[in-house]
């Protein structure tokens, strides 16, 4: 989760003033926090996650605690490529989360033969990405999900209509999902050189490797 720091400072001679911070990790925050007030002049500190709640320092103590044992600081890389001569499509995900002080890589892909285009195909990986997270025990944690393909990432976060009846089923299927595990998602846009992970695991899919694996980082 990502917070923003809401202070109310007070200067030795009593002058008062409040400041936000930029937004960070909420590990961070807490630490910058605690820093703050061994300082004995912070009146009030609060922190503001992107739902615009509002924690206290007791409260977002206790949530850091309750989240260490669960996958969290969750970033899911998707991928999806359709070949028109075997009409099969290959689905591929990459999925970096923090789990009991470590850091793990999870890829996996997959190949399927029931759809008709690549943005199909790309809509279909950012799916197979959200069973995975279901699969892991993710609940009610804000994820963030990278992708190349402009058509899903901008018809997610509103930027575009999505005027077809295919592609308008797979956002409404990906929104139920997400609903479902009370996540919050952040949809980023990148180039394709920046999503070679997830395009790789993609295009082995495709050429029938099966690739299964997580490992600490």
């Amino acid at each position: 989760m990502k917070v923003s720091l809401e202070v109310k400072y007070k200067t030795p001679k009593g002058t008062e003033t409040s400041f936000t911070s930029e937004e960070m990790k909420v590990e961070k925050a807490l630490l910058i926090a605690e820093d703050l007030q061994k300082t004995g002049r912070v009146k009030e500190v609060i922190f503001v996650d992107q739902l615009q709640t509002r924690w206290t320092i007791k409260e977002i103590k206790k949530y850091v605690e309750e989240v260490e044992t669960e996958p969290h600081n969750i970033t899911v890389y998707f991928d999806g490529g359709f070949d028109h001569s075997s009409r099969k499509s290959g689905l591929g995900c990459a999925i970096y989360y923090e789990q009991n002080g470590k850091s793990f890589r999870m890829r996996k892909n997959a190949q399927v033969d029931d759809l008709d285009t690549n943005n199909e195909a790309e809509y279909a990986a950012l799916y197979f990405g959200l069973q995975e997270l279901e699969l892991l025990g993710v609940h009610h944690l804000p994820v963030t999900f990278i992708g190349d393909s402009q058509v899903v990432v901008n018809q997610l976060n509103g930027e575009w209509p999505c005027m077809e009846e295919t592609l308008n089923t797979w956002a409404e299927r990906i929104e139920r999902k997400i609903k479902e595990l009370g996540i919050t998602p952040e949809f980023t846009l990148v180039t394709r050189k920046k999503n070679q992970e997830a395009d790789q695991l993609a295009s082995q899919a495709l050429k029938d490797i099966e690739i299964t694996s997580t490992l600490e980082i």
